[in-house]
Formats: C-alpha cells, structure tokens, sequence
C-alpha cells in the first residue's frame, strides 16, 4: 500500500458497537482486518465477564488505540436532584475513560423532557462536565442528535461549546446525522478545526427519514458503513470538507446494524475496512469514485 494511502487509512477506525460477541472477539477481529484504533462503548467494558480490570487490559493488549470513549447521555440542561445525579454517572465516566487510555469522551445532545433550553444553562453544564475531565487528560466532545431535544445540529452544538469556552470542550460530528437532517455543510467554515474532537462516519439505505422516529430507528438498527448507502456523495463531500478545513482527527465507523449483530466478526471488519481502503484512497486521494462503486470484499 502507497504510503500516503496508509496514513489516510490509519485515521479510520471501528465502533465496538457494531461487533457481536465478547471484547477481546472485537478486538481481535478489529485488529486483524487492518485498524489500528478502536472506539469503546461503555457497555463492551462494564458487561466483560471478568470485570472491569480484565476488559481494560484486554484493550491495552490488543494494541490497538482507543479512539474515544462513549457515550454520556442527557447531561446537559438538568437541574436540581437530577443534575447532581448526572454528575455522579459523568465522573465514573470520565474514570473509566483514563482508565482505557481514552483520550476523548462523547457526550451527546439531551433527548431528556426535563432538559431546558436555555443556552447558557447548557453552556454552563458543558463546562462543568470538561472542568471534571481535565486532570485526567480527557477531552469532551459534545455531539448533537439529530432528535435532541433543544441541540440537535451541528452548529448549535459548536454554539455551545464556544459559550462555555473550556480548552478540552470542542464537538463531535456525526455524519449520520448530518445526512439525515439533510444540514447543509456551510457552517462547518464557522469551526475551528482544532475543535472538532471526532468524526463519526456512517451510511444508510435509503433516501430519506421524515420524522424523528424515523431518524432514530434508522440510527439505530439499519447504518451501514460509507460507500455501501446511498448518500457515498454526502459524506465524501464532508470528508472533502472536513479535510480542507484542516481537520486532522480520527473518523470511527459508528455502524448500529442488527444484520452485522448476527454475521461473524471477520466478515463484518473486512467490510469496515474496505470502507476505509474506499475513503482513503477515493475521497483523502481526490480522486473521487462515483456513489456505490466501492469495492466490496468477495467472500
């Protein structure tokens, strides 16, 4: 492989997530395939058989680095009993992210009814939860859902996180996201590159998801990996965009598929990183295939 092209495929990596079986299965077939990163959820980690301390260094064996470490939910615009009770589950969080040598923890956009919608508020809380995160090293990046309740794109998030101003805050992208809403890509000119934390990449099958509950059961049972959707020209001109920006972070594949729950690990990885192969040698190369021309593995 050119040397140019394994750098790009270098700064892609896999979700846990979309991997059945047990963590070191994961980690193993993650590694085989050709990554050299891996994003953690906070389930692969706590559910290990053998504890906590037998699933951290089974990460720390596998030689793969953590991309970051997912996901705190619902955090911001709480207040009272329930804002104490999210920072408590914030803190373990932010503990178990050391612990694997995560670097980066998401935070995503609350979905909760008892979240307001007072910018400041949310801004405020933003704060607190990176000020939590910066003995340890860690970096918080906030992400918006495309159903979140008052933060739902991507510029609102970047809002936020400039009121707040916390030298380890930035945001998380997600392109799913992005696609599914149909947000056009010009604010990404408003971003500081170097605050963009991570990019999370991922397709879908269809043209369109009308409603919110569209967006999630799509989000979270039928993603496929980029350039095996229908929109391979929507992400390759966010990664375009992304890169001529000046961002020079990872991208993880974050692929909720219940299909690639039930197929054997190896077949699944070997897709993702075709994926990759795809992205770093079409899309970080210029020379940009037409959507649905990657190159699958024949099995």
């Amino acid at each position: 492989m050119h040397p140019q092209i394994a750098r790009n495929v270098a700064d892609f990596g896999m979700d846990t997530i979309t991997l059945a079986g047990p963590l070191e299965a994961k980690l193993q077939a993650v590694r085989a395939a050709g990554f050299t990163q891996i994003m953690l959820a906070a389930r692969d980690i706590v559910g290990h058989p053998g504890g906590m301390e037998v699933a951290v260094q089974a990460v720390r064996d596998s030689g793969l680095r953590v991309t970051g470490f997912q996901v705190l939910r619902d955090f911001e615009g709480l207040s009272g009993h329930l804002h104490s009770y999210k920072v408590e589950i914030a803190k373990q969080m932010v503990l178990m992210a050391h612990a694997l040598g995560a670097k980066v923890l998401l935070a995503c956009s609350s979905t909760s009814q008892h979240a307001t919608g007072d910018v400041d508020a949310i801004a405020r809380d933003l704060r607190k939860l990176a000020m939590l995160a910066i003995p340890y090293g860690i970096r918080v990046a906030f992400e918006g859902l495309s159903w979140g309740r008052h933060i739902n794109e991507y510029h609102q998030s970047w809002d936020v996180v400039q009121r707040a101003d916390c030298p380890n805050l930035g945001i998380g992208i997600d392109s799913y996201h992005i696609v599914a809403t149909q947000t056009p890509l010009d604010a990404l000119d408003d971003i500081d590159p170097a605050k963009i934390y991570l990019v999370q990449l991922a397709d879908f099958m269809w043209n369109e998801v009308r409603t919110a509950q569209e967006r999630m059961e799509t989000a979270r049972h039928f993603r496929v990996f980029p350039g095996e959707g229908v929109h391979s020209a929507e992400l390759t001109a966010l990664v375009l965009k992304l890169d001529a920006l000046g961002y020079r972070g990872d991208y993880s594949f974050e692929v909720f598929n219940d299909d690639y729950q039930q197929l054997p690990l190896p077949f699944v990885a070997g897709r993702a990183w075709d994926s990759a192969v795809w992205l770093a040698e079409g899309v970080l190369r210029r020379s940009v295939p037409l959507p649905g021309q990657m190159r699958l593995r024949r099995t």
